[in-house]
């Protein structure tokens, strides 16, 4: 049986090259040239959707300035990525906080690399947004936004929360204070793994500030 299917096969073969050249020839025949079938569909892809390379990051331009994370979207959930931001030397350390964390929101703000826009980054944070320190009464690490928190995109809360609870920006205790530039409550945000993972889902939880 075996040598039964080995000559099927091949009378099947010779009977496929044979109806080909016959193709070929009544082509030819009638003036068109025959063409193969093409079988190369180009490479695959290079660029894992959320992945940079060494490769991919070694090609970007190497920032200067103080080295810092920012986080930005892609495929639903927050991926850091590497940025910088210019501080002076010598800057009072109150000022240094409110200029690492303007330095953070400019850098959310702008929009993602070559290379991260090909694997699928992405940015909810809006151009504009300002910062200033805490105002008389404030916690020492209040940060108080151009909008208030609680207008912004969740995703875009998250990003700013978990990139501002990441740094210098932001306490020891990998919190943030934010408001805004009224006196409306204050509210301590915090990173969690499912704020990480879900930006856009329920916002990262907080608690109130001064009693509110």
């Amino acid at each position: 049986m075996p040598d039964v299917h080995i000559r099927g096969s091949r009378a099947r073969g010779i009977r496929v090259l044979a109806a080909t050249g016959a193709l070929a020839g009544l082509l030819a025949g009638c003036g068109i040239r025959a063409t193969q079938v093409p079988t190369d569909f180009g490479p695959a892809p290079s660029m894992v959707p959320c992945e940079l390379s060494v490769t991919d990051i070694a090609t970007q331009t190497t920032p200067s300035g103080m080295p810092v994370d920012v986080f930005l979207l892609c495929s639903g959930a927050l991926v850091r990525v590497n940025r910088s931001v210019e501080v002076a030397e010598g800057t009072e350390e109150a000022q240094r906080r409110v200029r690492v964390a303007q330095g953070l929101l400019d850098a959310l703000a702008g929009d993602p690399t070559d290379v991260e826009d090909e694997a699928g980054y992405s940015t909810a944070v809006p151009a504009g947004l300002t910062v200033t320190g805490p105002t008389p009464g404030d916690p020492e690490d209040t940060l108080r936004l151009s909008t208030a928190p609680d207008t912004l995109p969740k995703d875009a809360l998250a990003q700013i929360v978990c990139t501002f609870a990441d740094s210098t920006a932001a306490g020891d205790n990998g919190s943030v204070v934010l408001g805004g530039t009224s006196a409306e409550s204050l509210r301590r945000y915090e990173c969690t793994p499912e704020t990480e993972s879900s930006p856009g889902a329920g916002g990262p939880p907080s608690t109130g500030v001064n009693g509110s």
